[in-house]
């Protein structure tokens, strides 16, 4: 009988069991400790709220000399407690966020179960949401120039609530066996609104396209992290025309570059790449697709302004103690 999954996954799944493909995380296990206690140095006791962490290069503990708190230096972050070493864990959200690898391609990569590595993906990505604008203002002080804005209709689709998702015949697509799109009923299409500026990238799933409930939250978040806003480039959308900023308008109907140079390439350009990016997740609810967006728009930012892997230890570093606080 023939198999179910992916070409692709079954051949991954044949060089892992040939030992072809085998991943040694023990440098970056390494690599991720030495950032956290340097992260924990830094910062004050996440019990008393004093400055007075010690950390010790032989030891998994940190201590802190005023509550006498010694937690493991893991304490608080997403490589807390998990079935996958702190490299695994890292490099699995990697691997999802930056390739077009599925996560139960990843799982098999990592030859680990496909929820052990789903629920570290998603604890992961929470917290870089959280972590990301802290660490993003004190990395990056040289954004400038025009912020671009645009938006693109998305159309969702497979579960609704479940958490991973059911397998295809149960997600409301055809009873035939194998995966097959499902185009959802009314009321499950999300427009992607994304604005880019410099090297910053920001994308929502927004319900519509109204000024004040859809618009104006990416700008206000732009401006957040890229302190200003600058000068706004759209296209002729009517809603656009709303804004207060100082606005300038390309008319796609007549060209795409205005004689002012005024344009949207770059923000078309996202589209295109997260697109793709977007489908191999064969289907998403509305939270999944918002959530995936915005995970994209900052991982295409943190690309383009050459951070390293530990730019993302520090989201997760910041963001997990956000949440536990």
């Amino acid at each position: 009988m023939p198999s179910s999954d992916p070409a692709f996954g079954r051949m991954l799944r044949q060089l892992v069991d040939l030992g072809v493909l085998k991943l040694e995380t023990e440098p970056l296990d390494a690599a991720i400790e030495r950032r956290l206690k340097q992260f924990w140095k830094s910062t004050t006791c996440p019990q008393c709220g004093n400055p007075t962490i010690r950390t010790w290069k032989s030891s998994d503990r940190i201590h802190c000399r005023s509550c006498q708190f010694k937690p493991v230096y893991t304490y608080g972050t997403p490589f807390h407690e998990k079935h996958l070493s702190t490299g695994e864990v890292l490099l699995s959200f990697m691997l999802y966020a930056d390739t077009l690898l599925s996560i139960s391609q990843i799982a098999v990569v990592l030859d680990r179960a496909y929820k052990t590595v789903f629920y570290a993906i998603k604890e992961v990505e929470a917290a870089v949401h959280r972590g990301f604008p802290l660490v993003w203002s004190q990395f990056q002080h040289t954004i400038s120039g025009p912020t671009q804005i645009d938006e693109s209709g998305k159309v969702c689709s497979g579960f609704k609530g479940q958490d991973p998702p059911r397998d295809s015949r149960h997600r409301g697509g055809s009873s035939r066996s194998g995966r097959t799109r499902w185009k959802g009923r009314h009321g499950d299409q999300l427009t992607l609104v994304a604005a880019c500026r410099d090297a910053l990238r920001v994308i929502r799933g927004r319900l519509g396209i109204a000024y004040d409930t859809d618009l104006e939250p990416v700008m206000e978040e732009t401006a957040d992290l890229s302190q200003p806003l600058g000068e706004v480039w759209t296209d002729g959308l009517q809603a656009y025309r709303r804004m207060e900023h100082d606005h300038k308008i390309v008319i796609h109907d007549e060209t795409y570059v205005s004689s002012e140079g005024i344009h949207i390439n770059q923000v078309e350009c996202l589209f295109s790449l997260v697109k793709p990016w977007l489908r191999k997740f064969r289907g998403l609810s509305k939270h999944g697709l918002e959530q995936a967006a915005h995970t994209f728009g900052i991982v295409r930012s943190v690309n383009l302004v050459g951070a390293s892997f530990e730019f993302l230890v520090d989201c997760l570093a910041v963001g997990g103690l956000h949440s536990s606080t």
